[in-house]
């Protein structure tokens, strides 16, 4: 009886060390009209323990909760990995600052008013080594904007189904709402595409990997990424695999992206 009881007081340890933690705050910034809506995941043994970040980016008409619907086990992997997961809300915003909007500058808010208020009030490892950003859609885009214009404050960084070129739809997403017209700011569009940052990609040292599904719209521009990429010599993980723009393959290919940061992190 007595060793029944133990294991039982044993299993139920068990069970309660996976014990992370969510909370859902709202950060004070002045690039964006109103405060911003963040959930933060932070795996157990936080006390004494400082953790690796990951900013997960949502899609269009997405918002902060999304990658928690998109991958419900998010919590689960914070513990398995000892990872502490940033979701902000993207606002539809493709994480630009937008150069017509100055309501709108969710590149500065990330970069200026999130990364630090995270490292200040979360168990976080403050470099940029232990720092990764990821996405998929709209924040495949974002993410690998952020990461190459920032490589100071992002080691490693991954994009699912991004929409890496944005001047194949100029019509799409609201992106002339923070960008003009495309006919009319065509440069401004060349400027703030992910297509166009091969060079400063090359030059950031950047952990990458993306993939794209098969069936995807946005197969062709990550093929084209990957080609881009491959002729510059930038050492990256691309994976072309059956797949359409669905939350099914977003949540699966999550599970990719963060075994490839939890590589980096252990070194």
């Amino acid at each position: 009886m007595k060793q029944r009881i133990l294991l039982l007081l044993t299993l139920a340890f068990a069970l309660s060390a996976s014990a992370f933690t969510t909370d859902t705050i709202k950060v004070d910034t002045r690039y964006l009209d109103t405060p911003e809506d963040v959930t933060v995941i932070v795996p157990d043994g936080a006390f004494g323990h400082d953790f690796p970040v990951v900013y997960l980016l949502n899609g269009y008409d997405g918002n902060h909760i999304q990658w928690t619907r998109t991958q419900p086990r998010l919590g689960e992997l914070a513990d398995r990995y000892g990872m502490v997961f940033v979701l902000p809300d993207g606002r539809d915003s493709w994480y630009w600052d937008s150069p017509l909007r100055p309501e709108m500058q969710m590149e500065s808010f990330i970069i200026k008013d999130l990364v630090p208020y995270i490292d200040a009030k979360y168990p976080t490892l403050k470099s940029r080594d232990k720092r990764a950003i990821s996405g998929f859609s709209m924040g495949g885009h974002g993410a690998l904007w952020l990461a190459t214009r920032h490589p100071d404050i992002f080691g490693s960084v991954g994009s699912m189904s991004g929409g890496v070129n944005i001047m194949p739809f100029p019509k799409n997403w609201k992106m002339a709402s923070w960008l003009g017209p495309q006919e009319q700011n065509k440069e401004v569009w060349e400027a703030h595409t992910v297509a166009s940052l091969v060079p400063q990609m090359k030059e950031a040292g950047l952990n990458i990997i993306f993939d794209c599904g098969t069936d995807d719209f946005f197969a062709g521009v990550n093929n084209d990424l990957h080609n881009a990429l491959a002729e510059a010599g930038v050492p990256h993980d691309y994976t072309s695999r059956p797949g359409a723009h669905t939350h099914a393959y977003w949540g699966n290919s999550l599970l990719y992206h963060l075994l490839f940061f939890n590589e980096i992190f252990k070194k």
